[in-house]
């Protein structure tokens, strides 16, 4: 079933096909094309079938140890941003934003504090400790940018300074696609996936994980951030090998 639009907003469930192919055998995460089409502004709320290593628009698979890769799935998405490694009890959220939505904005950085903003409310109320948003450019050394959450960007969220969600967006002249992602598990074993890893790597991998923030019952915290930052059009997808 292709991503595509609903006459009024409610829960949808479907299945992500990726129908275009970037370089070599890399399929996309999304049918970009049919995001594109949307009028409505989207939250989707996507879940996995198995472990898959996500590349930034940018990044080559010769950088990965393909055979250490085994069955697990590769994707790639468009957008900035390194590595990702998402598993099936991640919470993956994302948006789509149509240009003539109030929270559009021409500006790349206001539109990623304004997706940080929606979590760090959120996450306020459901963890203990400091919640902050990365309000500055992009931090950390370029070498461990090779994978998303070894680094600091605009809007990502942390709790008592360590990495908690990490962001990414694609625009395009129809809307702005955001996507965020609270890790259940560490990304430290995409370390291992990798031909050349920079020294020093593992250690800058270090990120909150659902279980560390004792989030006993993501399904709320996923309801409150669509209603602090709706109205939406409300999309659950799931996304098969």
């Amino acid at each position: 079933m292709a991503l595509a639009t609903r006459a009024r907003p409610r829960p949808f469930v479907g299945t992500v096909f990726a129908t275009c192919f970037v370089k070599s055998d890399v399929e996309e995460l999304y049918d970009y094309g049919a995001l594109r089409s949307l009028t409505e502004p989207t939250m989707f709320v996507v879940r996995l079938a198995q472990p898959t290593l996500v590349l930034g628009a940018s990044q080559s698979p010769e950088l990965l140890d393909r055979p250490k890769l085994g069955s697990m799935a590769l994707r790639r998405r468009r957008g900035g941003g390194g590595l990702v490694l998402l598993r099936p009890d991640d919470l993956w959220v994302d948006w789509w934003i149509p240009a003539d939505d109030p929270r559009w904005s021409g500006d790349v950085r206001a539109s990623s504090l304004r997706v940080g903003s929606w979590w760090r409310e959120v996450l306020r109320d459901h963890v203990v400790g400091e919640v902050a948003m990365h309000e500055g450019s992009l931090e950390g050394e370029s070498r461990y940018r090779i994978v998303c959450f070894a680094g600091r960007g605009p809007g990502e969220v942390f709790v008592n300074g360590r990495k908690a969600v990490g962001l990414a967006q694609w625009r395009v002249r129809e809307g702005i696609f955001a996507t965020s992602v609270l890790h259940a598990s560490p990304s430290i074993a995409v370390v291992a996936m990798l031909a050349d890893p920079p020294p020093g790597l593992s250690d800058a991998l270090d990120h909150h994980v659902t279980s560390s923030l004792v989030i006993d019952k993501p399904e709320n915290l996923i309801q409150d951030l669509g209603r602090s930052s709706g109205p939406w059009q409300l999309r659950h997808l799931f996304l098969t090998e």
